[in-house]
């Protein structure tokens, strides 16, 4: 039996219509929360459907639905995390979480400034750690509040996020870029990439760039990072010289809180986001596993 199956939910005497609402009312930021803690959207979804399960059979004296919702929400992700690390011991290729292009919901009101690269930094903390940053960090949830779903002490709740907050200090956005200036960059690198154009790219790229690319087996993608810019401007001199530029820019995008595009190349969707720092591209991250593009709608496309 799992942490999350665990918690008693006796039988609601809520009106149904009145818990449904309340649901409906936190669902937006409970697929955050889930996408946040797994870095999947079909996961995550999969939790907040769960957690309805639970809550629709809830006590209905309960005080704060959001409270109650999160608490099990964020157990239900944390018996997740020990399945999704033995995965992605076995991942082929470089793992990346599901890109968020924007905003989930247009509606959406939760903003926060993690980006795939902080995201990335979250997969070396434990689970607790991860879950005690956000939700404390993140979604301002009180420390006490924390401690609860953690079933843990404050204070060791308050060394849990401490100890994060150091792990990830590094991965914190701390290159503001302008909008124009990103749209110029984005673009420009588009087009050099598309037509492996060594000059323009090398104008572009930091000396120690690197390039994620995660395929996930599905689909061709590199299977190391790649570091340094000579080897960068190689890799995307030889795809030059054995393709035609064929790859067409759907639009640009905010993705994870960097500044990227969709793009389509022979039919197969990418998201392409862009570390900047100081004016050049520190880091490239490219998500072509079809997988992980599924919830990207016809709107968000094109």
């Amino acid at each position: 039996m799992t942490r999350a199956d665990s918690v008693e939910v006796p039988k609601s005497t809520a009106r149904p219509g009145s818990r449904l609402a309340d649901f409906q009312k936190e669902r937006k930021r409970l697929v955050r929360l889930g996408y946040r803690m797994l870095g999947s959207f079909s996961e995550a979804e999969d939790v907040v459907q769960d957690a309805w399960l639970r809550w629709e059979q809830a006590d209905g004296g309960i005080d704060s639905p959001a409270a109650f919702l999160t608490r099990i929400v964020t157990r239900l992700c944390l018996d997740r995390l020990k399945s999704a690390r033995s995965r992605r011991e076995t991942y082929i290729g470089p793992w990346l979480p599901d890109p968020l292009v924007g905003s989930v919901d247009p509606d959406e009101t939760i903003a926060d400034d993690i980006t795939v690269t902080l995201m990335l930094a979250m997969e070396r903390l434990s689970p607790l750690e991860r879950a005690a940053f956000l939700l404390h960090d993140v979604f301002d949830v009180a420390l006490s509040d924390v401690a609860v779903t953690l079933r843990r002490e404050p204070a060791a709740v308050r060394q849990l996020a401490s100890r994060a907050r150091k792990h990830v200090q590094a991965a914190r956005p701390r290159f503001n870029v302008e909008a124009a200036e990103a749209r110029r960059i984005t673009q420009a690198f588009f087009v050099a990439a598309r037509d492996g154009d060594t000059a323009a790219l090398a104008s572009l790229l930091a000396q120690d760039v690197e390039i994620h690319s995660d395929g996930g087996g599905k689909v061709l993608a590199f299977r190391n990072v790649i570091h340094g810019v000579d080897r960068a401007l190689r890799l995307f001199a030889g795809l030059r010289r054995k393709n035609a530029p064929v790859a067409e820019l759907l639009r640009t995008a905010e993705i994870d809180g960097l500044p990227g595009y969709i793009s389509v190349d022979r039919g197969l969707v990418q998201t392409t986001a862009l570390d900047i720092r100081r004016g050049k591209i520190a880091t490239i991250y490219i998500v072509r596993n079809p997988d992980k593009l599924r919830h990207l709608t016809g709107n968000m496309i094109g």
